[in-house]
């Protein structure tokens, strides 16, 4: 089944159905990694990420589930955290070097990119218990799969209706206040808070999208295109902590020299583009968004 919720189908039964699906491949992922540990911690944290979206989706009918299960699946991923980012500061690296102003850069940030690697490697390799924290995780994830036969949704479809649009007022006006934000003399919190709103608006078009499936495509790749610009954001300023916990990493100082510069660059235009296509994509009224999702979604599934 796809990450959707049809409107013309039993909420409860759909909503099992998508939030399963995304525990039985998170515990897969783990279990198997056919790419390796690295990726499949990488799949397995997106996984949780489209199901807390899912149950802050239907929060204002089930609150205390929701909070229950965000914070279990919250503590499951910070769990596997440090190699995560680990792996996804070489991936950083990589994309400065991708867009590297000079050839002196380019070889200076290929320098940093294998030091990241190394230090990456070094890391999986000396994490104790990781077996037995994977074998831990999908027994927590197996339980969170149980836990779902308490949830129904039995108020009816103009209930189911006004529950949505309640959701989805929420989360976009959340995020035109963290856009707001990160206006003026931003921090790099105040990106990372529209990245996780975004984040959350994105799955919600891709949860909806059989009301207006043009419209929600077109505004989900939107988004899509946002989290991915204002992850770079994140990424690039994790790296940036990194440099200054661990200087020792970078052995010579015209390679860090680049790097810092390249940080700074990337970051600021990075920012740019980022808030004009976030001006773009919360551009509706949150209220009238709200209203015409409850109606769009009272009209499919009559």
């Amino acid at each position: 089944m796809a990450y959707r919720i049809r409107p013309d189908a039993d909420f409860t039964r759909e909503f099992h159905s998508v939030a399963k699906e995304q525990l039985a491949e998170a515990v897969t992922v783990l279990e198997e990694r056919p790419d390796g540990a690295h990726e499949a911690i990488h799949s397995f944290r997106k996984n949780l990420k489209r199901l807390r979206s899912l149950y802050r989706l239907v929060a204002h009918e089930v609150p205390d589930f929701q909070a229950r299960e965000n914070e279990r699946l919250r503590d499951a991923a910070r769990s596997l955290s440090p190699i995560r980012d680990a792996n996804a500061l070489v991936g950083t690296a990589q994309y400065l070097q991708a867009t590297a102003r000079e050839e002196e850069e380019n070889e200076a940030l290929g320098r940093i990119v294998a030091i990241l690697e190394g230090r990456r490697d070094w890391m999986a390799e000396a994490e104790s218990g990781l077996e037995q924290r994977l074998v831990e995780i999908s027994n927590v994830l197996n339980e969170a799969t149980g836990c779902l036969d308490e949830v129904s949704f039995a108020g009816g479809h103009r209930k189911n209706a006004r529950m949505l649009a309640k959701s989805w007022r929420r989360t976009a006006r959340k995020a035109k206040a963290a856009l707001d934000a990160c206006h003026g003399e931003a921090s790099a919190g105040d990106f990372h808070d529209l990245r996780k709103r975004t984040y959350d608006y994105r799955l919600y078009h891709s949860l909806l999208r059989d009301v207006w499936p043009g419209a929600m495509q077109a505004k989900r790749d939107a988004a899509k295109e946002l989290v991915e610009d204002l992850g770079h954001i994140h990424d690039l300023a994790v790296l940036s902590e990194l440099v200054e916990a661990e200087p020792q990493l970078f052995t010579r100082n015209d390679d860090l020299a680049h790097l810092l510069d390249a940080i700074i660059f990337r970051q600021q235009e990075d920012r740019r583009q980022a808030l004009v296509k976030a001006e773009a994509v919360f551009a509706d009224d949150p209220d009238e968004e709200a209203e015409r999702i409850e109606l769009l979604w009272l009209t499919a599934g009559s």
